[in-house]
């Protein structure tokens, strides 16, 4: 047997059964936001973005250590190269842009309409909520969107999303708008939900509602983001993404 080929065949032998020759890449999460991120009983790393970030890393061909970090210091830590994405329901903004880049989105946290089990709701336009009497949290994205796109419309506003439900629950609101991943927890979860359900989502406005999640990056790691999204579109092209958030959320979130 040739020398050559004797020493590739050894190398075959010793190697760890599944090791894979891709790059290592450190991706940080802050495992307190479930059910995207958060930390399991052994103390490690799970979730929504947990388990989409696994995904990504085979599909680019890399092996991903996974760490927490507390989320002030997320971007610090990215920008400094303690690791080399981050992966933490952190909303694409402008003001983030101008310290790292992001990804495609992979998650919207669509705005919702709740209302009382008996109503329904003709549509989400100023004609179909005219006559109705929407709470919102005050200062939120969904004051602003109702203040610029719906000036016509009754608007109460409240502190919390719980002193809006107890208003729609004692009927003295017809209607509250808020984040959906909150409705939906609130009514699953507090017995003043049981009067209510979802009637139906906003339009997915960026203006408002923002750009969606994305995986940071820092702005010099071009080619990096490239496979990312390209890894991204895959795995949405293929019903992945909708897969995994399938077994976290009980609504589209992209």
């Amino acid at each position: 047997m040739r020398p050559l080929l004797a020493l590739v065949l050894a190398l075959l032998v010793l190697a760890p059964c599944g090791a894979r020759a891709g790059r290592m890449l450190r991706v940080a999460s802050e495992g307190a936001r479930p059910p995207f991120n958060y930390l399991d009983a052994d103390n490690r790393l799970a979730g929504f973005e947990i388990d989409l970030m696994r995904e990504i890393c085979k599909r680019i061909d890399a092996e991903c250590e996974f760490v927490t970090q507390e989320w002030e210091n997320l971007v610090p830590g990215l920008v400094a190269k303690q690791y080399d994405l981050v992966v933490a329901a952190m909303e694409i903004t402008e003001e983030r842009r101008r310290r790292i880049a992001f990804s495609a989105p992979y998650a919207h946290t669509p705005s919702s309409l709740v209302v009382d089990r008996e109503r329904t709701l003709a549509g989400v336009d100023a004609g179909a909520l005219k006559e109705l009497r929407v709470g919102v949290e005050a200062e939120s994205a969904q004051q602003a969107y109702f203040e610029d796109k719906l000036p016509n419309v009754e608007l109460r506003r409240y502190a919390t999303l719980e002193a809006a439900m107890l208003d729609l629950s004692e009927d003295r609101i017809d209607v509250v708008a808020d984040d959906k991943l909150a409705a939906v927890e609130f009514l699953k979860n507090r017995r003043e939900g049981r009067c209510c359900r979802i009637a139906a989502d906003l339009p997915q406005d960026a203006d408002y509602f923002g750009a969606g999640l994305g995986v940071g990056l820092r702005q010099e790691d071009s080619a990096l983001k490239s496979s990312v999204d390209a890894a991204l579109a895959a795995i949405i092209a293929d019903g992945t993404l909708r897969a995994i958030s399938a077994k976290y959320f009980d609504f589209e979130i992209y």
